[in-house]
């Protein structure tokens, strides 16, 4: 199944002040950035033909992978003063580079991707800027079983703030952690199929506009999960993932603890 990334946005929170070009999904964890860690997590269970939209900083992700180093990630023998590599990450990926414009909405950049999703009834989408360890196979077998338009993986809010409830004399009563309220956010892990692409007007939104009129059809299937996802909106959150990347602390990184599910690449 293609997976389509949207890695062409400002990412302005997670500027601190610099000037750099460079977008959001290039900023790094461990030895490598964003946007590897999320399609190795695809790859792992065999999804390898990836629609990157492109935006702004596009030449910083199209330099990453046209001098890609597979000996930073992967054993080798140096012999002869040559490496042969005894595995590697990227070999049988297949990567289109797409420019969708830099000022352009998700949806936008979804629709202009679409002539290279023809023939697929489905396919995967995801902002290339959040970690998971969630269980794909099974997010994709629930919506492969429904005739949802599209699903998305929603998780728990994700603030630290607690909400209150108060008595008309101004007395708080009880504070609960946001975490803790019955209440979902969208996770960024998207299947979707060719009917969202009715529902996303010209310079639209995914989630507004295809989403929303899913939503109001009775077509759109959440995936709950409680488990690991973690956002890099803020450099703090960026730092956080690269802190527990050095500490062997990557719970994301499936590939490199479970083989394979049978079937897959």
């Amino acid at each position: 199944m293609k997976v389509v990334l949207f890695c062409g946005g400002y990412g302005m929170r997670m500027r601190n002040g610099d000037a750099s070009d460079v977008p959001k999904p290039m900023a790094m964890v461990g030895p490598r950035p964003l946007i590897w860690h999320v399609m190795r997590y695809y790859a792992h269970f065999g999804h390898t033909e990836f629609i990157l939209c492109l935006g702004y900083g596009a030449h910083h992700i199209k330099e990453f992978f046209l001098n890609y180093q597979e000996t930073t990630s992967n054993d080798f023998v140096l012999r002869n003063g040559k490496a042969e590599l005894l595995s590697t990450d990227i070999a049988d990926w297949s990567i289109s580079f797409v420019q969708t414009g830099l000022e352009s909405a998700i949806g936008e950049r979804l629709r202009r991707v679409r002539p290279y999703l023809e023939g697929d009834e489905m396919f995967l989408a995801n902002y290339a800027d959040v970690l998971t360890d969630a269980p794909l196979p099974e997010m994709i077998e629930r919506f492969t079983e429904s005739d949802a338009g599209a699903s998305m993986m929603v998780v728990p809010p994700q603030s630290s703030f607690h909400c209150v409830e108060m008595g008309e004399d101004g007395r708080i009563g009880a504070l609960t952690p946001v975490s803790e309220m019955p209440l979902w956010e969208n996770g960024g892990y998207f299947v979707l199929r060719q009917e969202v692409f009715d529902h996303i007007p010209e310079g639209g939104d995914l989630v507004a506009d295809g989403c929303g009129e899913l939503a109001k059809r009775g077509k759109l299937l959440a995936y709950p999960y409680r488990g690991f996802w973690k956002p890099t909106d803020t450099v703090k959150e960026r730092v956080q993932l690269d802190d527990a990347y050095a500490h062997g602390d990557r719970p994301w990184a499936r590939w490199e603890r479970e083989p394979a599910p049978a079937g897959t690449a």
